[in-house]
């Protein structure tokens, strides 16, 4: 079963920092890497790896096809890829000592599909297909409204999170991704304290019954509500070097699982053990690993 990903194709410009800069501060990185990234484009490659037949729906400049050459590599289908004459997405990302990140982020190509694109990009999109999009592309809610006029099965990551979420029509979803922020800001809850995942899964449950939503709680785990049920599985623990890219592997490793007819209680085992592997690794959609490895960590 194929799965269609609506995503960003970001260059990443990666500085390995002993802190995250403050205001007005000038710091020094010690390290500089330039990588293939977007929220898109690592869900695409973590799919992939996982195991899943992936056509990536994406824009870029041709001056950065090199690195966009790591998305044919990991053997994402490239019939929907296209060049644009406007720069590039691109991210500026610090890493520091503790492998938090700090993320700045320029739409570019990412922001030049209009609503007449898009049904194109779909046209060889069958009933019970899956596509996956996250929010930083142009015309989301266009595009989830057309999937669902054609039977798609919808999986939403909603980052960066912004006001305009709340007025997607999100009652389509099948599969909803957030971090405990972006879940707080979605049920219009207050961040502190972060309300226990019990009250989450009643109020998520009357707020969009049908969709599984899968909330990701960094270091603590995942969590997953999902017809009345509620679901938690505590994260591996490792030593972290650097987080950027966990929370797209955990989504490409937790949707391929899932699609695959497995568990939900499996299914966040194994994005866990993925994103457990990712964040020993440095920079984004270089530190996504391969299904082998998930498949042996652990053993």
């Amino acid at each position: 079963m194929p799965i269609y990903n609506y995503g960003s194709i970001n260059i990443d410009h990666v500085y390995r920092v002993p802190h995250l800069v403050l205001p007005g501060e000038t710091l020094s990185s010690s390290h500089y890497q330039q990588v293939l990234g977007g929220k898109g484009a690592n869900q695409s490659i973590a799919l992939a790896r996982a195991g899943s037949e992936v056509l990536h729906i994406g824009r870029y400049n041709a001056v950065d096809q090199a690195l966009v050459n790591s998305l044919l590599e990991a053997g994402v289908a490239q019939q929907h890829l296209a060049t644009v004459t406007e720069p590039s997405g691109h991210a500026i990302i610090q890493v520091d000592d503790q492998g938090e990140n700090s993320i700045i982020l320029y739409a570019g190509a990412n922001h030049t599909f209009i609503p007449d694109d898009l049904a194109k990009s779909l046209q060889t999109a069958q009933t019970g297909d899956w596509l996956l999009l996250q929010n930083e592309c142009s015309c989301t809610k266009e595009m989830i409204e057309l999937a669902a006029v054609r039977g798609l099965k919808i999986a939403f990551n909603p980052a960066p999170m912004n006001a305009a979420v709340k007025d997607l029509p999100l009652d389509k979803l099948s599969v909803l991704f957030v971090n405990q922020v972006e879940v707080c800001q979605l049920l219009d809850l207050p961040l502190e304290p972060l309300p226990a995942l019990e009250d989450l899964a009643d109020l998520l449950q009357k707020r969009w019954p049908n969709t599984l939503v899968v909330i990701t709680l960094g270091s603590k785990g995942a969590a997953s509500i999902y017809q009345g049920q509620l679901e938690f599985v505590p994260a591996v623990l490792v030593q972290a070097v650097d987080t950027t890219g966990a929370g797209d592997t955990f989504t490409g490793y937790f949707l391929h699982a899932w699609m695959q007819g497995q568990s939900l209680r499996a299914a966040l085992e194994h994005a866990g053990k993925a994103s457990a592997l990712c964040v020993q690794r440095v920079g984004a959609s270089s530190s996504i690993p391969l299904a082998a490895e998930v498949d042996a960590f652990g053993q």
